[in-house]
């Protein structure tokens, strides 16, 4: 496949078609995310509750699956773009290889640690027993979100974002129908609640990549994938845990932040644990559209570098940051204006409502400038720099001190004030930080 298109095609229109699949698929993962937390809130809060417990776990492997998996596209697209097609092949066989192993190892670990992690934040038995169930189930396959995701990286990389958009749309919509038939029981099949969640996100999960599976066998990947290049090349898995790792650890701290945030708002009660899950899974319907410019982005970037096409780079990097500004200046105005019917989803009790859309209006005030961070980390990443990108996404761990310090002062509206705060200044060092590497990478072209 000739991947030239992208150092030719009109930046926009490129933009655009490279992003807008991808947006929409993710658009629809979301909103799976959240009609499947309508479907367990009719079972119950408890239900609700432990699903959310459940949640930065799941989050971890996502995060670990997409940060590995942006290394990989970023290292076939840069070599691509250097016109190495060779180093491309190794580049991901090898990405390939290192994410089952990925995958095998996330299955039994956060498998084995789920009971001790749950108790940590419940006595509640029936919160705690829910919690091992959806676990236990979701965590176990591991493997395939890993595996599946890979795949999307490298489809990614070549320019291919159609693949990807149908495989995970179809994943999503497989989900979203099997929710109510398990969760509720059809038929033959009987009532399961929160086990029909789990075993209906599996099964959303596999198909995926058995359609990756069977494209790459019918129409290959555009890369040519070999056993012989998944050994270990120590310069390709340095280029690939250069950028894996700390968009890794980039993607996977919102687990962390989301753990500590329930245990200081859960502090005051457990009505605002629920409202955290629920603003987490609304968090990503806003902020996974973004992330759909980025990664659509991320391998125009990746290619204009390694093609040593300066001018370019600089009008990708100002198209995507006002596509990226406008999505989140839409969701700062819906969370806003709209805040008791957007929590009306997920609850009819009307203390959980009222806490929850105060909650929203105080958090979207900075949505819009964190766009600026959001820019900065996954330029970054294109352009291999791992480690700067992390510390951009390491700034937004001011939002824990700046919670612990304000709930003490302001109790629960501190903690809601914590993030547009954390927010403004992420921006102004991302800014700084973004500026001086990008113009070192512009001196070594």
């Amino acid at each position: 496949m000739d991947q030239n298109f992208m150092k030719e095609k009109k930046v926009l229109p490129l933009v655009l078609s490279m992003s807008l699949p991808m947006m929409l698929s993710m658009l629809i993962n979301s909103l799976y995310n959240i009609i499947d937390s309508m479907f367990v809130a009719r079972v119950g809060e408890k239900a609700l509750t432990a699903i959310s417990l459940v949640y930065p776990l799941q989050t971890l492997v996502t995060s670990i699956s997409v940060g590995f998996g942006v290394g990989i596209s970023a290292a076939v697209a840069f070599f691509l773009g250097m016109g190495e097609h060779k180093k491309a092949d190794q580049s991901a066989s090898e990405g390939l290889f290192l994410s089952i192993v990925h995958g095998v190892l996330m299955s039994v670990l956060l498998t084995a640690i789920l009971p001790s992690f749950l108790r940590l934040f419940t006595t509640d038995k029936e919160i705690y027993q829910m919690g091992i169930t959806y676990g236990s189930w979701v965590l176990s396959f591991s493997l395939v979100i890993s595996v599946y995701i890979a795949y999307e990286k490298i489809y990614q990389s070549l320019g291919n974002m159609i693949v990807p958009t149908l495989c995970l749309a179809a994943g999503c919509l497989t989900n979203i129908v099997l929710d109510p038939i398990l969760i509720f029981g059809i038929g033959p099949i009987p009532r399961m609640e929160v086990k029909g969640a789990a075993i209906a996100t599996v099964i959303g999960q596999i198909v995926p990549l058995v359609m990756y599976l069977v494209w790459h066998k019918k129409k290959g990947l555009g890369v040519s994938i070999h056993i012989k290049d998944m050994k270990p090349d120590p310069a390709i898995c340095g280029r690939l845990y250069a950028v894996g790792i700390p968009s890794s650890l980039t993607l996977g701290m919102p687990s962390l932040l989301i753990t500590l945030l329930n245990k200081i708002a859960g502090a005051f009660s457990s009505v605002y644990v629920l409202v955290l899950g629920v603003y987490f899974k609304l968090q990503t319907f806003l902020y996974l559209p973004a992330s759909g410019i980025v990664q659509g982005m991320r391998p125009i970037l990746s290619f204009n570098y390694g093609a040593g096409e300066k001018k370019r780079m600089k009008q990708i990097l100002s198209v995507c940051t006002g596509l990226i500004f406008g999505i989140l200046t839409v969701g700062t105005a819906l969370f806003l204006l709209l805040p008791e019917p957007i929590m009306g989803m997920f609850s009819k009790d009307g203390v959980t409502i009222r806490e929850g859309a105060a909650a929203l209006r105080i958090i979207s005030l900075g949505f819009v400038v964190s766009g600026i961070s959001v820019v900065a980390s996954g330029a970054l990443e294109a352009l291999g720099e791992g480690i700067p990108s992390f510390i951009i996404s390491l700034l937004r761990y001011l939002v824990l001190i700046v919670a612990s310090i304000g709930s003490r002062i302001f109790g629960i509206t501190g903690v809601w004030g914590a993030f547009p705060v954390a927010e403004v200044l992420t921006a102004a060092v991302s800014a700084g930080i973004f500026t001086a590497r990008y113009r070192a990478c512009l001196k070594r072209l």
